[in-house]
């Protein structure tokens, strides 16, 4: 069973990830906590699956809550 976003990221470094991560786009977190431990973070990439990436790669993104359920209603 997979676990629901919780979270928005933005992409601010896709090197070495080209196809699988665009720079500037909003991605979705799952919860992980064994991987924030090893700083890295589980995002549901363009191929629509969840993967591992480095912390560094994004900033986590604060939304209105209108806007954030708007964003998670049409992933």
């Amino acid at each position: 069973m997979t676990a629901e976003p919780m979270d928005l990221v933005v992409c601010v470094d896709n090197s070495g990830c080209e196809a699988a991560l665009e720079r500037r786009k909003l991605y979705a977190l799952l919860p992980d906590v064994e991987a924030e431990t090893r700083v890295l973070l589980r995002v549901i990439d363009e191929s629509g699956e969840d993967y591992l990436y480095p912390a560094g790669m994004f900033y986590k993104v604060e939304l209105p809550v209108a806007v954030r359920q708007a964003v998670f209603r049409t992933a």
